[in-house]
């Protein structure tokens, strides 16, 4: 094989490679960490996705590995509500959001990576806030006279 051949088949293959990957996939796929923290340390945070279902229920502070999809061109939401005992329960929503990357696709993934590759794997989602770091407010009890 001539080396002009060899060149050519190396260039064809070296943007195969990148039309058929998708830009945030080769970035940033899978799960996403999402840091846990209260205030005082110790409060029970349960996480629930965007159906409902139970995702995890753990003592802070620990992280929490999020996948950032939910179904196709859809990213997933979680609500996640810590509580503690003497304290008031308390709600934080995690959202997600079109990951930056997502639009290298344009320049560099092409359509396949645009519409097949980032949706399929989640990769096109980031969540947010990536930190919860929750204060919890004591419980007020009411004297009576």
């Amino acid at each position: 094989m001539s080396i002009q051949i060899r060149g050519a088949a190396f260039a064809m293959l070296g943007a195969l490679s990148l039309t058929s990957a998708g830009c945030a996939t080769i970035v940033h796929s899978g799960p996403r960490d999402v840091a846990v923290t209260s205030t005082p340390p110790g409060a029970t945070v349960t996480i629930y996705d965007r159906d409902g279902k139970l995702v995890m229920k753990q003592a802070t502070p620990f992280t929490a590995s999020l996948k950032p999809k939910y179904a196709y061109f859809k990213g997933q939401q979680y609500r996640a509500v810590f509580e503690m005992p003497g304290y008031q329960p308390t709600e934080v929503q995690i959202r997600s959001n079109v990951n930056g990357w997502f639009f290298g696709n344009i320049l560099f993934g092409g359509v396949i990576g645009m519409l097949i590759v980032d949706p399929n794997t989640g990769a096109m989602y980031n969540l947010a806030p990536d930190k919860l770091d929750q204060t919890l407010a004591p419980r007020t009890t009411l004297v009576l006279p």
